[in-house]
């Protein structure tokens, strides 16, 4: 990622239990975000929220299942994320739930690659 283009943020609004191709959707997102070579990827796990079906969904002891909201967030240069959607919007047009893709115009503080562990 150029620290001096314009940067994008991907954010992607999902359920935990969305799948694609029986696997699911959250990894999918992150391992295809891997192999095109983007910056990062980061896939966070809500403890309630609901969306456009207006169904409360929150985390609690007592529930058999786990339904909760996940955000998958993938930070790099424009082109690069628009490339991407493109790539990876298919994989939504399915899904029996609702979904939100978003994109935001991000400014980098800081980009500090890190070392590999030997």
């Amino acid at each position: 990622m150029e620290t001096n283009g314009e940067a994008r943020v991907l954010r992607i609004f999902i359920s935990n239990t969305d799948k694609f191709k029986h696997t699911p959707l959250y990894e999918m997102v992150v391992f295809a975000a891997k192999r095109y070579g983007l910056a990062g990827a980061t896939v966070l796990k809500g403890i309630m929220g609901f969306g456009s079906s207006s169904a409360v969904r929150s985390l609690k002891f007592w529930e058999l299942t786990e339904k909760l909201p996940v955000v998958v967030e993938i930070v790099d240069d424009a082109y690069k994320i628009e490339e991407f959607t493109k790539i990876i919007l298919p994989w939504f047009e399915n899904l029996r739930y609702g979904c939100m893709i978003t994109v935001e115009k991000a400014d980098i503080v800081l980009y500090k690659t890190g070392k590999k562990e030997e």
